[in-house]
């Protein structure tokens, strides 16, 4: 158990290392962590996605201890906190220590200038990941190692390429939120709340 206890804060150290741009940044490493060690599937993934974001805090913080709890029971929940946040609290205390001397230095701004598409793309393959997992059958998949994700459609076809019941409920949330003047102002956990009730009601795990 030690081996796993080990390898769980050295998955999520690299995660947090290197998911420059936030909590949705690191769902590309949580995918390859999950391909790579087999500790959840990508359906797995998208229901701790669904979690996380309807609790309080980070989402990578939330998803390591989720993923942590689920491999090993509370210990592996703190262990994998911890090498979610060891990376960020050295990087911070390095920056407050060099910060004043390079704050106006060009080499800097150009390494951040060169991050933000970099974090931008990994928002991007998250997002378009989720959208992919939660309102199509298509699947996604890649090798150990890979660079590259392969695509399939699930079972049935292009007559069920599309989750109708997921695209439903989007597609009403989108109006709920944006539209209807009773409800575009409530606050988001009612939402989510709902949307919960509703998976359960209609079964949406089992689309």
């Amino acid at each position: 158990m030690i081996g796993v206890y080990l390898r769980l804060y050295w998955e999520f150290f690299k995660t947090g290392l290197f998911a420059v741009g936030g909590g949705m940044a690191t769902l590309p490493f949580l995918q390859n962590i999950g391909e790579t060690t087999g500790w959840y599937t990508y359906g797995d993934l998208m229901n701790m996605l669904a979690v996380s974001e309807s609790t309080p805090g980070p989402i990578g913080i939330n998803m390591a201890t989720y993923v942590g709890f689920s491999v090993g029971g509370v210990p592996g929940a703190v262990i994998a906190t911890l090498g979610e946040v060891t990376p960020s609290i050295i990087v911070i205390l390095i920056v407050a220590a060099i910060l004043r001397s390079f704050r106006d230095n060009v080499y800097v701004d150009w390494a951040f200038y060169g991050l933000r598409p970099a974090s931008t793309g990994l928002i991007g393959a998250a997002c378009a990941s989720v959208v992919l997992e939660v309102l199509t059958n298509v699947e996604t998949a890649g090798g150990e190692g890979s660079l590259v994700k392969t695509f399939r459609l699930g079972d049935g076809g292009l007559t069920a390429l599309l989750n109708w019941r997921g695209l439903l409920l989007a597609a009403l949330l989108l109006a709920l939120t944006n539209w209807v003047k009773p409800t575009k102002k409530l606050h988001p956990i009612v939402f989510i709340a709902l949307s919960a009730v509703v998976g359960v009601a209609f079964g949406f795990a089992g689309t």
